[in-house]
């Protein structure tokens, strides 16, 4: 018996009933590598499994770090804790040890917290080499030592060769919150702006010119680095204006906007033109196939603050070490809400030499159920292709081992999926007309 197709409307009908209840259906019956991506895959074995058995007013809010506060402590206390896989262990511009620290202190920040204590636990594999444990917890050291905070606790575990890849690393931290800090991913509101504190992209592409070995010659480095004074610096400047903040781990920038647009049930429209990415990490990127918006960022920051104290806020930001090249890169909108939308540049090879742009559009509207599809990719250059993604699809097109390069689920549609597929055989011509020999893109250098 043939089961008929469902429509579009009929689909997104369903997942919107899904929604309402709030009910989540994982039908994965073994973990797979995507539910540790931080995409589609990993908010459902979260919701599926582990917000269910431990719900309470303070987990279900699912921030990056948990605000508690008790009778008789007088301040408001940030808690936070999370886990280090990393391969390799060292890479350009950091090492497993200064990413955990940094890591814990950037989760309590974006909270609005001044970080104050941490404990580091560690599983080590047997045969794993002192020497090199010794580099690891020298740089947990000099990290937490820079960032002012102070490892109180911890715990070691040695398990069998080949059970832990060498070394595997947890920090916690607890933090103070400020008084003037309400920060929260459900507190984005129509006419914010949304600010990034400097270039994307460039921890993920460290990570993988490392984990692959690959023979492209290029300066990037990890930026794995403290937030808390950047956080610190538009408090100061803002105060209770700043509305949330969020470092943009896994998934990327991309990830964090969906996250923030879904729990604030608000829409957010970034200009992707306006995200600052390094030249080389953008040739790395499009040598690669993969999307600086959705690589992992260790030393970045979101920010959604109040549409008239932008400019102030990239003020404070630029005046703070490390966010030179802040930039305002979207703004919150009421419709379509719970929807991320991004002016994308596409680039055809065959007008690349005429230095010509034409500009084409290919959006989803939610409004009335409608798709509206125009797209002609072989006459699009680097200008203005606009992709609608609806938040509760995201992740699917990166879904599934060997997709962990790009340290997230796609944020992508069906309707996406299709155009990014195009794109990519675009740059793969373009790269296989370069001959043998040197291939160059952006800056970065393929031999």
């Amino acid at each position: 018996m043939s089961v008929p197709k469902q429509t579009l409307e009929e689909a997104l009908d369903r997942i919107d009933r899904m929604r309402e209840s709030g009910a989540v259906r994982l039908k994965d019956r073994h973990v797979t590598l995507s539910h540790g991506s931080g995409g589609k895959a990993t908010k459902n074995l979260v919701e599926g499994v582990f917000a269910p058995a431990f719900a309470n007013a303070v987990l279900d809010r699912m921030e990056d770090a948990a605000v508690v506060t008790r009778e008789g402590i007088g301040r408001r206390l940030a808690f936070t804790t999370d886990s280090y896989v990393v391969r390799p262990l060292f890479f350009a511009g950091g090492d497993i040890g200064s990413l955990a620290i940094h890591g814990t202190v950037n989760d309590l920040a974006v909270a609005g917290a001044e970080p104050v204590w941490l404990s580091v636990s560690v599983i080590l594999e047997e045969g794993f080499a002192i020497e090199d444990l010794r580099r690891v917890v020298a740089s947990m050291k000099e990290a937490a030592e820079a960032a002012g905070v102070v490892v109180v606790a911890g715990d070691t575990k040695v398990v069998e060769r080949g059970k832990a890849d060498g070394l595997y690393v947890n920090t916690s931290g607890v933090g103070i919150v400020r008084e003037d800090a309400r920060v929260s991913a459900a507190n984005a509101r129509p006419g914010d702006r949304v600010i990034v504190s400097g270039t994307v992209g460039d921890h993920g592409v460290a990570i993988l010119m490392a984990r692959e070995e690959l023979a492209i010659e290029t300066d990037i480095e990890s930026d794995t680095a403290p937030l808390h004074v950047a956080t610190a610096a538009l408090f100061d400047a803002l105060g209770d204006d700043v509305h949330c903040l969020r470092d943009a781990t896994r998934g990327g920038v991309a990830t964090a906007l969906n996250e923030i647009a879904e729990r604030s049930g608000v829409g957010i429209s970034v200009d992707e033109s306006a995200v600052p990415v390094r030249r080389d990490v953008r040739g790395a990127c499009e040598i690669l196939g993969i999307d600086p918006l959705h690589m992992a960022n260790e030393g970045k920051l979101l920010a959604i603050v109040a549409g008239d104290r932008a400019d102030r806020a990239l003020e404070a930001l630029r005046e703070t070490p490390g966010c030179g090249q802040a930039a305002v890169i979207g703004e919150v909108v009421a419709e379509p809400a719970q929807h991320l939308e991004l002016e994308v540049a596409v680039l055809a090879p065959e007008l690349a030499r005429g230095g010509h742009r034409v500009r084409d559009r290919a959006q989803v509207v939610r409004g009335d159920r409608r798709a509206h599809v125009r797209p002609r990719l072989g006459h699009v250059v680097g200008e203005a292709l606009r992709v609608g993604l609806r938040t509760g699809r995201a992740g699917e097109a990166g879904e599934g081992p060997g997709r962990g390069a790009q340290g997230a689920d796609q944020a992508t549609s069906a309707l996406e999926l299709r155009l990014v597929r195009q794109e990519s055989r675009h740059g793969r011509m373009t790269a296989g007309r370069a001959g043998a020999g040197t291939r160059r893109a952006g800056g970065a250098v393929l031999r």
